[in-house]
């Protein structure tokens, strides 16, 4: 499949033409675009300019509103509530996690609800905001059902990420980003348009036999990471980021969607841990002489390193040549 070489620079503007001609105002266009531009840098190919299409048909169909303000209410000290108002995750987050920082930096713990959210981005940048203020961050979300729980074929559970970052002094936090299936349903997803096979475990087709074919998993179902472990993870971010904040399931979610392809608003949770308050002051060391014992490992690479590693020297992605040529048309 041909690829063509794109500046990150080119990636940010032709991505704020086509949000802002599929009628995103101009702060939720940069916003997205923003997180678009930074996944492609930091090699989380998944969560960038592949995603633009289902924004843009998110938008063009109603289901999300590109001109949406998030409404922010604040019903304990420790607790913030973000009705989105089926608008652009990055947008409300902008909004939002400064809130959470002065939160969790006055009270040890504080928590965010994130509500009826159209989120399609990666889950670091949620936590590696808390991280980069000094705090310890927590973030899940569902999504729609493309996963089987251990011991089903039905699809009944979202990909469920959840995200979790720490801060390191005169270093970058260590973070981590990942599915609660075996793998992001983006990667399969890339993996079918390019013609590419899986390895075992990832899924399976419809009649409930594995597969390594991403189209079979596609029309079957994901699984979830670890077996019944997994499986276990996946439902507690189903309820966390469901139920617990007033929103619905995967399931839910997938009963009100309208299936153009882009993300259906719903519910994200985000939790900040101050680590000063919690453990009296006296983190930093025992932390970083674990951490470092673990770096001195030859082959460990601590959650995070190779993202951060890219941004330094990374200006140009690879993308292929037909999905930027759909991008150009969405934005002229």
């Amino acid at each position: 499949m041909a690829k063509e070489t794109i500046s990150l620079i080119e990636i940010h503007e032709l991505c704020v033409a086509a949000l802002t001609n599929a009628g995103a105002h101009q702060a939720a266009a940069l916003a997205v675009a923003g997180s678009i531009r930074d996944a492609e840098r930091d090699g989380s190919f998944s969560h960038g300019i592949f995603r633009l299409p289902g924004f843009v048909a998110s938008l063009r169909s109603g289901k999300v509103d590109g001109t949406a303000e998030p409404e922010l209410s604040f019903p304990t000290p420790a607790l913030i509530l973000c009705d989105a108002r089926r608008g652009m995750a990055p947008y409300a987050l902008q909004r939002a996690l400064p809130e959470l920082v002065r939160a969790t930096q006055r009270m040890g713990i504080a928590a965010l609800a994130m509500r009826n959210s159209a989120h399609f981005a990666a889950l670091w940048p949620e936590v590696e905001a808390l991280a980069e203020a000094g705090l310890a961050g927590i973030a899940c979300t569902n999504y729609l059902p493309v996963v089987a729980p251990a011991g089903a074929r039905e699809r009944l559970l979202g990909t469920n990420p959840l995200a979790f970052a720490w801060p390191r002094p005169n270093a970058a936090p260590l973070v981590f980003d990942m599915a609660t299936a075996a793998r992001a349903l983006g990667d399969v997803q890339l993996a079918a348009r390019e013609g590419a096979s899986l390895p075992e475990g990832i899924g399976i087709d419809r009649d409930g036999e594995d597969t390594t074919d991403p189209a079979a998993i596609l029309s079957g179902a994901l699984i979830p990471f670890g077996g019944y472990k997994g499986s276990a993870i996946s439902l507690m971010v189903e309820l966390l980021s469901g139920s617990l904040i007033g929103q619905m399931s995967s399931l839910g979610n997938a009963e009100a969607d309208n299936n153009d392809g882009g993300p259906p608003p719903r519910g994200e949770l985000i939790i900040g841990l101050n680590p000063d308050l919690l453990s009296g002051g006296c983190w930093r060391a025992e932390a970083e002489t674990f951490l470092k014992r673990l770096e001195a490992q030859p082959d460990l690479r601590l959650p995070g390193q190779r993202r951060h590693a890219r941004r330094g020297h990374v200006t140009t992605t690879v993308v292929e040549a037909d999905l930027i040529e759909t991008v150009r048309a969405l934005a002229f």
